[in-house]
């Protein structure tokens, strides 16, 4: 079991070092992450590792977002709509839990 955790500690490791590269007013998916990272089939890793950095200061986990800008990871927050202030406050509109124009605010990690 702790080669198996080990190995987690290092991918959500990885991912922690794309998500704090993601610049204020952006955001980008679990899936240009794992991308990003070398696993393009581990989205749902990288919502795991979203999910377990809450408590981290530096890891901005609220320019996490899905596939089509949906705040999904919204209910990991404290408070009901912490993740859509966050986002709103770096000038990132949200309506219905949604990105406003994901394309303009899209940050593509390329490595």
């Amino acid at each position: 079991m702790k080669a198996k955790e080990s190995h987690n500690e290092n991918f959500f490791e990885r991912v922690y070092d794309v998500v704090r590269l993601i610049p204020e007013g952006k955001v980008t998916s679990y899936g240009a992450i794992a991308k990003a990272i070398g696993a393009a089939r581990s989205a749902r890793m990288v919502g795991y590792a979203m999910n377990a950095s809450h408590n981290m200061e530096n890891v901005p986990a609220h320019r996490v977002v899905n596939r089509k800008g949906l705040l999904s990871g919204k209910h990991h927050f404290d408070g009901t709509n912490l993740m859509q202030q966050l986002l709103e406050n770096e000038g990132i509109t949200v309506v219905d839990n949604q990105i406003v124009d994901l394309e303009k605010h899209f940050w593509e990690p390329d490595f």
